[in-house]
């Protein structure tokens, strides 16, 4: 939410494959409706931030995504529920919709850190 909060915009690709990492092992254990799609769409988004440069309209697209992905999930996230919302909703307004979106199957084999800590 912090990295959201001052804007995406001006973290560096490098710190955001950083995040997505981390938000992949967190959900590599999670068996919820909806969790291995999050995984997935975050697997693409590591994919486009380490290339150089990232596609930008890929990158809000799987944005926008995750983060209606995010909302979905958010209401099985027991205490955590309100803060796993504002965090889906708050992606989607950073992206945008993008109805031709293709799964990324490469990404979502391989994902990182899944579920060790670096």
């Amino acid at each position: 939410m912090n990295a959201i909060n001052r804007g995406l915009e001006n973290v560096k690709p490098a710190k955001g494959v950083e995040m997505v990492e981390d938000w992949e092992a967190a959900l590599a254990e999670v068996d919820a409706p909806g969790a291995k799609g999050i995984v997935r769409d975050l697997g693409a988004l590591r994919k486009q931030l380490e290339k150089d440069p990232p596609d930008g309209e890929r990158v809000q697209a799987l944005l926008h995504r995750l983060g209606a992905a995010t909302v979905k999930i958010a209401a099985r996230s027991d205490k955590s529920e309100e803060k796993v919302k504002a965090l889906g909703e708050a992606l989607t307004e950073s992206g945008a919709e993008s109805p031709d979106e293709e799964e990324d199957v490469e990404a979502s084999a391989n994902p990182r850190r899944s579920g060790k800590k670096a």
